[in-house]
């Protein structure tokens, strides 16, 4: 009896296919992508063809049938080991654990190593939102990953990552999901070009558990999913345009690009709109996010107590963010419009006629040399 793979093959020489088209780009590569079909055993089949049909010009002529296979087989492996795995559909399996990658990032083979390392830590969860959020409180510490933005690069893959020690929101997404992906739980690259304010960009991750929820990478909030502290920033996103909307990169086909604000202008991967997912943060238009930081001497962000008062009664009390925290993460209080408010600190103190939305700094000075 024939395999599946040798009908593909056979029925692609007759009438032609996707895969002809992928075949005439993969150049001399050719050889390695038609090896990788013809050997993947046969149950694997149709998930090789839906992951060759797919790939990008630059890995079609460079990832080797080695390559290919392997991916293939630990990402099965992965899938039907799952104790979720009646849970997930092939779709599902084909667009958000059978890749190998989810934007750019270099191509290399994380299954294996990030599924030694995600097993023990997912091992008591009882459903797939559990191990993601027991995965975003242990695995960066497994790996010895933080968030900084001394890194290398903003595109790092997860062996990068590891190697730096350090990452950006975009390469903690991709350890992230890759760390789901290794473990057979569906997983996406979700972010935006730039924040409605052009205060800059932010990546993070969404995870099938009967239903799409998000989370950001190496930002856990205690035991939830679905709560984020970008909430309002992500509220005024606008769907449809390509640098102030919220996209998720998908391996299948669609009409829009994912637009990488470190790759500006590449339009290479594919992504689904889901602005209008997080439209559900608006917020009473009466009170204005103002955002607070206290920084100190050189500019660094420092964690401090930080109040607010209105007419000297304490009306709002919090830690302001440090340099292990995203750029664009603020201690955020909402005050209500055309009032005056005093925020201090044990260093400083600022008044403050409340119009529009804005960044507070709170600094902290050098001490005078005696």
């Amino acid at each position: 009896m024939k395999s599946i793979a040798f009908y593909i093959i056979y029925l692609s020489s007759l009438l032609g296919t996707e895969l002809d088209l992928q075949y005439d780009i993969a150049g001399g590569n050719r050889i390695e992508i038609k090896k990788a079909i013809k050997m993947v055993p046969e149950k694997q089949s149709l998930g090789m063809v839906y992951l060759i049909e797919h790939m990008s010009e630059d890995d079609l002529q460079t990832l080797s049938s080695s390559f290919l296979l392997n991916n293939c087989n630990l990402a099965y492996k992965a899938w039907e080991d799952s104790p979720w795995y009646t849970d997930i559909s092939e779709k599902l399996f084909f667009d958000y654990i059978l890749p190998y990658a989810s934007l750019n990032e270099n191509r290399e083979e994380w299954r294996k190593e990030l599924k030694q390392k995600s097993i023990p830590i997912i091992k008591n969860a009882n459903s797939i939102s559990e191990a993601v959020v027991l995965l975003n409180q242990n695995i960066f510490k497994e790996v010895g990953v933080i968030y900084s933005t001394e890194r290398p690069k903003a595109d790092q893959s997860p062996s990068e990552s590891i190697k730096a020690g350090k990452a950006s929101c975009t390469g903690l997404s991709i350890l992230l999901i890759d760390a789901c992906r290794s473990v057979g739980i569906p997983a996406r690259f979700v972010g935006t070009s730039s924040w409605y304010n052009n205060s800059g960009n932010h990546s993070w991750i969404e995870i099938w558990d009967n239903g799409w929820h998000y989370t950001g990478a190496a930002e856990p909030t205690g035991n939830n999913l679905d709560e984020v502290w970008f909430a309002e920033h992500a509220s005024k996103a606008t769907s449809g345009d390509m640098k102030y909307g919220i996209f998720a990169a998908t391996w299948g086909e669609t009409d829009t690009y994912f637009p990488m604000d470190w790759l500006p202008g590449i339009k290479k991967y594919n992504s689904i709109d889901v602005t209008d997912k997080y439209k559900k943060f608006l917020l009473n238009k009466e009170l204005i996010p103002i955002s607070l930081r206290v920084l100190g001497p050189l500019g660094q962000r420092k964690a401090v107590r930080v109040i607010v008062e209105n007419e000297n009664e304490v009306i709002f009390e919090g830690k302001s963010k440090n340099e292990s925290c995203d750029l664009n993460d603020h201690l955020i209080v909402l005050l209500q419009k055309g009032k005056t408010f005093t925020f201090k600190t044990e260093y400083s103190k600022e008044k403050l006629l409340i119009q529009n939305e804005q960044i507070v700094d709170l600094g902290i000075k050098l001490k005078s040399k005696k």
